[in-house]
């Protein structure tokens, strides 16, 4: 096997795991990331004394390339599974959710509509086979299984305050996806299972970081990528602010919308697929609180008087001192709303977390933060795989992806993981091996 040096665009879970297969392999990767640390949207910070994820994360008992790169790792014993709540806030209560009594209970829904939507949730649960999905209007194949009735109940508002306008047009194949995770995290029909890392992300994050450098890696923080040298059709290195370096690969992790930015040399049609992908924007507000808000970790929201999807209080799946709550606004980012300061997002929060919890004071809120993230969730238009360039690009030795390319999953470190570790393997093949789009595909 021939030693190749290669340079790996972005420090996040994907980035990380490209970065560690290439050292574990025997090359020597390289990886660049502008930001002064290392796990993108994992990444950790100081909330007042408490070391926590910027934006909440949690792992499914079926996240598989998660758990086998923990064993190697040898910090499996690390990762805790709990058995956790699911809630719906709606005609200003808590109703229980996510089970078929909870179902059944639940009050604003006629019978017919809760049987259509069980079954509907059940059939996508045991469903293997997303591409007959994967062009189709996930809006309409809600109603269709589901109702008038139910899909404006329990719907609607994920559809408003996740994807606005894009709402009319989103792949099934993804929603889909997302109903069969959680579905999967049960352990029998009554109880879900959820797990997190003691320590939380940075657990993984540090390990693999360690493991790389230990195998002959390098991770440059602080150390973004101006643009990538191509000539005559192949890659030759990148440029950093400080110089030009030689490279015989480059694997990038980075958003897809930056692609255009540092790759101008690339051909005009793949610049063009690159522009056209578009991405939802998040503010994400963690609460510290002195007292529960619910005894939830997941809590749908449906009020007239609230703009967001639903409420992580993560306290309830990772025992902390205090209770930590995730209010997330997603929104396109050209909307209007994510230019507003963050104070805006804070002072929502706190009136919403009063209002579902009437017993919260003012001097029950220890501490507020808000993060912003551009690129957070790519937007699952149908035929979506169709509209994106293969992973490795016409370019030789160049290879671009992102969260977007394992599609119909929803973005996570376990898909991270997993995409990064086959991108990896792929990149150093021979030249006749088949490309790599999609671990699904």
């Amino acid at each position: 096997m021939t030693k190749k040096r290669i340079a790996v665009l972005g420090a996040g879970p994907m980035g990380l795991a490209v970065a560690y297969q290439l050292a574990r392999d025997g090359h020597q990767p390289i990886v660049f990331e502008g930001d002064e640390r290392v796990g993108g949207m994992a990444a950790s910070f100081d909330f007042s004394g408490l070391e926590i994820e910027r934006y909440y994360h949690f792992h499914c008992i079926s996240d598989s390339a998660l758990l086998s790169i923990l064993e190697e790792l040898g910090i499996s014993s690390r990762m805790h599974w709990t058995s956790t709540k699911m809630g719906y806030w709606y005609l200003n209560t808590i109703q229980d959710w996510g089970n078929p009594i909870a179902l059944l209970n639940f009050k604003g829904l006629s019978l017919i509509a809760k049987f259509r939507y069980g079954l509907h949730a059940f059939l996508s649960t045991k469903r293997n086979d997303w591409k007959p999905l994967d062009k189709v209007d996930a809006v309409m194949w809600i109603k269709n299984w589901v109702g008038a009735e139910a899909y404006e109940v329990l719907w609607r508002r994920l559809f408003d305050y996740k994807f606005y306008h894009y709402s009319s047009h989103l792949s099934a194949a993804w929603i889909w996806s997302r109903i069969r995770r959680i579905g999967r995290s049960r352990y029998n029909l009554f109880k879900e299972k959820l797990g997190y890392l003691e320590g939380g992300s940075q657990t993984l994050l540090q390990a693999m970081d360690s493991d790389i450098r230990k195998n002959g890696g390098e991770i440059r923080l602080r150390s973004p990528v101006i643009k990538v040298m191509i000539e005559h059709g192949a890659v030759t290195g990148i440029q950093t602010p400080m110089a030009i370096e030689k490279f015989d690969s480059v694997i990038s992790t980075i958003p897809l919308p930056y692609i255009p930015q540092i790759m101008p040399d690339l051909p005009e049609h793949t610049l063009t697929q690159f522009r056209s992908v578009k991405n939802i924007a998040v503010v994400c507000v963690i609460v510290k609180l002195r007292q529960p808000l619910t005894d939830n970790f997941w809590l749908n929201v449906n009020d007239p008087e609230m703009d967001i999807p639903g409420i992580i209080e993560y306290s309830n799946l990772r025992p902390l001192e205090h209770s930590i709550v995730y209010v997330p606004f997603y929104m396109p980012g050209e909307h209007p709303k994510f230019a507003e300061p963050d104070q805006v997002f804070l002072q929502k929060v706190r009136k919403y977390l009063m209002k579902i919890n009437a017993n919260l004071r003012e001097e029950d809120f220890i501490d507020m933060r808000a993060s912003r993230y551009r690129f957070a969730q790519p937007i699952g238009v149908p035929g979506y795989l169709e509209t994106i360039p293969d992973a490795k690009l016409s370019v030789k030795g160049l290879w671009v992806a992102d969260t977007s390319y394992y599609y119909p999953e929803d973005r996570g470190i376990s898909e991270s993981v997993d995409f990064g570790r086959k991108m990896a393997r792929a990149a150093v093949e021979k030249p006749n091996q088949e490309s790599t789009r999609s671990p699904a595909k």
